[in-house]
């Protein structure tokens, strides 16, 4: 059970990185191309990913490290409240690079707590 625990968190971590700097990818092309003329703002898209974990935890009653190699976020288009492409808003951009840089850096802090965790379970082990 302690290796499924391991796989599971590892790779949830490891997903959790990638989204985060794919997530600052996005951001940081927003930002550079904020006074392109015909630039159309993007952002990640986590929703139906999230639906399809939720409804395997809600069957399965759990969640398999295999099942979480699926899951990507897929990118599209910020639309304003009518529904058309909306403006690049620097200051809402430079908002969500300043979160997503904080998330990022829980995160390698989590996954830096867990390789500690495992490494300190190994080096008693051997004693």
């Amino acid at each position: 059970m302690l290796q499924g625990i391991e796989a599971v968190t590892t790779q949830a971590l490891g997903l959790a990185l990638d989204a985060a700097s794919l997530r600052q990818q996005v951001i940081a092309a927003n930002i550079a191309n904020a006074n392109t003329i015909g630039y159309l703002p993007q952002h990640l898209s986590f929703g139906g990913q999230m639906e399809q974990v939720q409804a395997e935890i809600r069957d399965a009653g759990s969640l398999s490290a295999g099942s979480l190699t699926a899951l990507r976020p897929t990118l599209a288009l910020s639309l304003d409240s009518q529904g058309l492409p909306a403006k690049v808003r620097l200051d809402e951009e430079m908002a969500a690079m300043a979160q997503n840089t904080v998330q990022y850096q829980a995160l390698i802090k989590g996954l830096n707590r867990h390789f500690s965790i495992l490494a300190t379970a190994a080096s008693d082990g051997k004693r």
